[in-house]
């Protein structure tokens, strides 16, 4: 019976000491693996380009682009970098993140709550939608548009009535992950650029935790010491030949990129 007792007595210290029933290592934040990036191709960018969002579509590109008077839509020759079509925003807007769903061009602006839909072969304003939060970037899963709005918040509206669903808060293990800026979704995956950091972060979209980073940190070179460049902002994915993109603002190149975990 002593022996019984005992036994009884250290499993109870046990809990108390960890209620969780979980040890230390059971505790530790998952990691969060980095990437760095080889170049597979450079292609010319236009260098007045914002860059504000970025999509590849059918062999084209799509890029939205920012500041007051200047804003526009895009559509652009990746390998000479032409401008093909294009459409002016109002000098009252300010152009942010874009996204393409069923043959419409769908582009966020900055404070004005308002987003404007074009037909993708035309560039033709097909209507206005509205949100409640300023406009960053833009993707989407088919059943949602997932916009940042510059903190570690996305939201996930509905395709169909633009009404948000839910929100998520995207967390790494250090807390939250803010200044979320151009958006991607890659195979299930969320990619966000980092405002203002040479650095893309990917995100678990059903619970905003951190899956990874990309640091691509050197990548246009000595053009970074050229005072008229801006950040990293572009995120553009061809899923049909699984080619990776990305560009800047004002950035003079667009890289096709290969990941390379680092070790």
């Amino acid at each position: 019976m002593k022996l019984l007792f005992f036994i009884f007595l250290a499993f109870s210290i046990s809990i108390v000491q960890n209620p969780s029933g979980n040890n230390s290592q059971d505790a530790t934040p998952p990691t969060e693996p980095v990437y760095s990036y080889r170049i597979v191709n450079t292609f010319p960018h236009d260098n007045t380009a914002f860059t504000q969002g970025l999509e590849f579509e059918d062999g084209f590109l799509y890029e939205g682009t920012g500041q007051y008077g200047f804003s526009s839509l895009r559509k652009v020759q990746p390998e000479t970098g032409a401008v093909l079509e294009s459409h002016q925003l109002s000098a009252d807007y300010f152009g942010e993140g874009i996204t393409i769903f069923d043959n419409k061009i769908y582009q966020l602006t900055w404070k004005s709550y308002t987003g404007f839909i074009y037909d993708k072969e035309s560039f033709l304003f097909v209507a206005n939608f509205y949100y409640s939060t300023e406009g960053w970037g833009l993707t989407h899963d088919r059943q949602y548009f997932i916009m940042s709005d510059g903190t570690a918040t996305l939201h996930f509206l509905d395709v169909k009535t633009y009404e948000e669903d839910k929100h998520i808060e995207v967390q790494s293990k250090d807390g939250p992950v803010k200044n979320l800026n151009e958006l991607e979704y890659i195979d299930g995956e969320i990619f966000a650029n980092v405002l203002p950091t040479n650095r893309i972060v990917r995100i678990n979209p059903e619970t905003g935790i951190v899956t990874g980073w990309i640091d691509l940190s050197g990548i246009l070179g000595t053009d970074e010491n050229n005072p008229q460049i801006n950040i990293l902002n572009g995120i553009a994915y061809d899923s049909e030949n699984q080619r990776l993109f990305v560009t800047g603002k004002y950035w003079p190149k667009l890289f096709e990129i290969e990941l390379v975990p680092q070790k």
